[in-house]
């Protein structure tokens, strides 16, 4: 539901009071930001939907600056945007049946081109293309109707803008000025920010990408603190968190990790220090994040799984990645593993909803997540029909086994419990109930 005209006046009023002090207050969250925070960890998976005008090349969101596509070339891919299979309804339902309680989806990515309405640019889904709808209004009306929260990505960098400053990236896409015009982008991108919390009703996060543009020069300023203040200022339980690889920032209510679960880094993306930020790991379901068609290397409901379970048990919640298809269907196959999720999700949901890392550590055969006093043993990859347990001092009163509510044999061992097993483990996720004293 859209705000009145005078609301909307006050809400910004105040914003820009806060922001007027940001640069020196340190960050105070509200006690409905940190409610926010605690339904956020509580979530445990969501789905990361990366969706622009990138789809119809179908090769990927880093296309225009990969190829150096000329920004004015690059534009006239708007004229032909007719995403005609587009179903906000079919959308929101099937990423509700995998066990997705939130959706992050990409307001504005690197491209430049805003997938929603905005008066702060012609160069948007509304007024830029033959389509006419607001994507983001339909998607945002029907996750409030089915109970999903909504995130929405917005990108720092912009490879079409001629304001935007020169960065590391989308350096020959044409645009005249490498200095650019910082204060007339960073109006820009405010003026966007406070239509995004102001026109789609609740916002759980702004998630912000493309810090790591200007991570070389010590002298650019991305003013971060006043963007954050406007941003609490018009919902002040909606989080921030930004994608920038290093640790969080004042201001920031979550820390993101790519490609990684946190403490890991294959990726090269994430050696970051862990906070006390409520934790997200964002994935692939395939190898890209935009829609390219070549790529139909879809992770399997094992590999899936076992991530969420992974980052679970590593304190965060997994953002598995969805790069919808030009005509405006999700693909097929991720549609698939969806719907495989959810079944997963049907039955084990309860040992990820509401937990958070369990006493025992990661180790190689699995995780652990806890809720209260039950300990959840999740045991992915055992050779072995005995698992050492190092609870500690831990009392443990009970084992069973979390499908069957058969008792499993434990044993004292040392400074913890080994679990005798009646047979080698071969579920993709054999979960184990323990009730502790």
């Amino acid at each position: 539901m859209k705000m009145p005209n005078f609301k909307r006046v006050a809400i910004a009023l105040t914003a820009l009071l806060l922001t007027a002090t940001s640069a020196s207050a340190k960050y105070e969250p509200t006690e409905d930001n940190l409610q926010a925070r605690k339904e956020f960890r509580d979530m445990g998976f969501g789905v990361f939907l990366h969706w622009g005008l990138y789809s119809m090349l179908a090769t990927g969101e880093w296309t225009m600056t990969n190829k150096n596509l000329n920004y004015h070339e690059y534009e006239k891919l708007a004229k032909g945007f007719y995403p005609a299979e587009f179903d906000a309804a079919k959308w929101v339902s099937a990423i509700k049946a995998s066990g997705a309680k939130y959706i992050c989806f990409t307001t504005r990515h690197h491209e430049g081109f805003s997938m929603f309405k905005t008066k702060y640019s012609k160069y948007n889904i509304v007024d830029g293309t033959p389509f006419k709808r607001d994507i983001l209004k339909e998607l945002a009306d029907e996750c409030h109707r089915q109970g999903i929260a909504l995130h929405l990505y917005y990108s720092h960098l912009d490879w079409y803008r001629e304001d935007y400053p020169w960065g590391r990236t989308g350096r020959g896409t044409g645009r005249p000025s490498a200095k650019g015009d910082w204060k007339s982008y960073y109006q820009f991108m405010n003026n966007q920010l406070t239509e995004l919390l102001t026109n789609y009703g609740k916002i759980g996060a702004i998630w912000f990408d493309g810090w790591w543009d200007h991570n070389e020069d010590p002298n650019f300023d991305w003013q971060l603190p006043e963007q954050y203040a406007l941003i609490h200022g018009l919902q002040p339980a909606c989080l921030v968190g930004n994608n920038h690889h290093v640790t969080p920032f004042d201001g920031e209510d979550m820390q993101i990790f790519e490609r990684d679960l946190p403490g890991e880094n294959t990726a090269g993306l994430s050696g970051q220090d862990i906070s006390r930020l409520p934790l997200e790991t964002c994935e692939t379901m395939n190898g890209m994040w935009g829609y390219k068609i070549t790529d139909q290397n879809y992770k399997n409901k094992k590999t899936l799984v076992q991530y969420l379970v992974r980052a679970a048990g590593k304190n965060a919640n997994l953002l598995m990645n969805i790069g919808p298809q030009p005509d405006g269907n999700l693909p097929e196959v991720a549609v698939s593993r969806l719907a495989e999720m959810g079944e997963w999700m049907k039955t084990y949901g309860e040992t990820i909803y509401g937990c958070r890392a369990g006493i025992v550590a990661p180790h190689n055969w699995g995780v652990t997540t806890q809720k209260g006093n039950k300990l959840y043993v999740h045991i992915l990859d055992l050779k072995d029909k005995g698992l050492f347990l190092p609870t500690g001092n831990k009392k443990i009163k009970s084992a069973v086994d979390f499908v069957t509510r058969r008792p499993v044999k434990m044993a004292k061992s040392g400074d913890g419990i080994t679990l005798l097993l009646n047979e080698v483990p071969t579920e993709i996720d054999k979960v184990i109930e323990l009730e502790l004293k």
